[in-house]
């Protein structure tokens, strides 16, 4: 077991990490919409969105992967209107 990390995703905030390699899968924490440049929350679910795919997105690459490679997202949201 390996332990991904990478500064171009927001750190962890708590007890975990941002992703785990186990060899033959990579498991990724759940990603918050904050640029990790900067520490600021995007503000639209667009924006938000975007910013949470650009934060997996790098911890993938780190982890010498790609979006090609996911087999299962789950997204969370907190009113879908």
């Amino acid at each position: 077991m390996k332990v991904v990390s990478t500064s171009n995703a927001p750190a962890a905030i708590g007890p975990y990490s941002q992703a785990i390699d186990l060899g033959n899968m990579v498991f990724v924490s759940g990603q918050i919409p904050v640029d990790p440049a900067t520490g600021k929350m995007a503000d639209t679910v667009e924006e938000q969105a975007a910013q949470s795919l650009a934060n997996l997105k790098a911890i993938l690459a780190e982890a010498g992967l790609s979006m090609a490679n996911v087999v299962k997202t789950v997204i969370f949201l907190a009113d879908i209107n």
